[in-house]
């Protein structure tokens, strides 16, 4: 079995902000906070658009939520569940990952 590149290290991922990433030709965005991460697809399932304008930029003002710069829509970065803006009960696409020496590794497949 081949041995597989991490995304990212966990302190490439600010406490309390996000981080652009690019795996196998997919857009994805790392969120981390009280020393949780969570990784998604970076796509608007309101309109299948990216969520940012700029690298690394995919929280709202406060900080406390995932925001689509789009649509101004808002997602609980713990489940990614909309909870404002026009795709209201969707969900953003988790990406299944694992942590092995502070390395960010997308999840083996079986």
């Amino acid at each position: 079995m081949a041995t597989q590149n991490p995304l990212c290290r966990l302190e490439d991922i600010p406490d309390g902000g996000s981080l652009s990433l690019q795996s196998g030709g997919h857009d994805l965005f790392a969120v981390r906070t009280r020393d949780q991460v969570y990784l998604y697809r970076n796509n608007c399932p309101h309109d299948n658009v990216p969520l940012n304008w700029e690298p690394d930029q995919f929280m709202d003002a406060s900080g406390t939520m995932i925001e689509c710069v789009n649509h101004g829509a808002l997602f609980v970065i713990e489940t990614g569940e909309c909870v404002a803006g026009p795709c209201l009960g969707d969900c953003l696409e988790a990406v299944a990952f694992t942590l092995k020496d502070d390395q960010v590794y997308l999840a083996s497949k079986a």
